[in-house]
């Protein structure tokens, strides 16, 4: 395995991550030192209370490190104010959830555009020719006005990867975007990603259990008991699935 030459474009350096339950201190991340490159499609496997979720909420700037340095896009979190870190969240990144987060109200067009109004840098022509042409990229031009629960789930996840792709994020993170999906529509679903990775060379970080989602990556970050135990990064922009994506 060969090292990329691309700037990292995620840093973390010896970060630790402490939640306290009372009086007790509970270690999520115990030393994390790890770098992920622009156009990576990388995946964060590991047993449950392995840390995925933990790590990802730092990189997402959802959640701050206890000690160390965690650097997005060239920008260091825990120097940055509540109002910068969101506006970091809003420009820089996207969200992919395993239960969708949609906004059952708004039909598939309003929830794409969403975060477009949250931005406020587009006007409406602007922002309706963007969504359609994200939501015809995701293959739902014909299902704009149909509210969730008029969608499968499928086509669900689908208005979830429009909205997070959308605004035209550097970096896009999916906490276990197969879990509630069957195995058929899951597997679209990451071929889907993979296509939008490789034609607009959008960061793509994952945490999973699922070896479909494995066998796709090109950087593999294993974390065991809230360290990383192994990373690989495959030439040929495919690994071979560790067990622990099993568990």
């Amino acid at each position: 395995m060969s090292t990329p030459s691309r700037d990292a474009i995620v840093r973390l350096s010896g970060v630790q991550k402490i939640y306290k339950l009372g009086k007790v201190e509970v270690p999520a991340l115990k030393g994390i030192d790890l770098e992920i490159n622009a156009g990576d499609f990388a995946v964060i496997a590991g047993p449950s209370g392995s840390g995925k979720t933990t790590l990802l909420n730092l990189i997402g700037c959802v959640d701050v490190a206890t000690t160390g340095t965690v650097m997005v896009d060239g920008h260091d979190t825990g120097t940055l104010s509540e109002s910068a870190l969101t506006r970091l969240r809003l420009e820089h990144l996207g969200f992919i959830f395993q239960s969708f987060n949609l906004v059952a109200v708004l039909d598939a067009f309003d929830n794409v555009e969403f975060p477009l109004l949250l931005q406020g840098k587009l006007n409406k022509a602007e922002r309706r020719e963007r969504v359609e042409d994200i939501m015809a990229s995701v293959g739902l031009t014909d299902y704009m006005h149909h509210r969730p629960n008029e969608l499968s789930g499928g086509q669900r996840q689908r208005v979830a990867v429009a909205r997070a792709l959308v605004t035209k994020p550097r970096i896009v993170m999916a906490d276990e975007p197969t879990a509630n999906l069957d195995s058929q529509t899951g597997h679209q679903i990451i071929d889907l990603m993979k296509k939008l990775n490789q034609e607009e060379g959008t960061t793509f970080i994952f945490s999973t259990h699922d070896p479909k989602v494995m066998s796709q990556a090109d950087r593999s970050i294993e974390l065991i008991d809230g360290l990383v135990a192994s990373s690989e990064v495959a030439d040929d922009g495919r690994l071979d699935t560790p067990q622990t994506a099993l568990v």
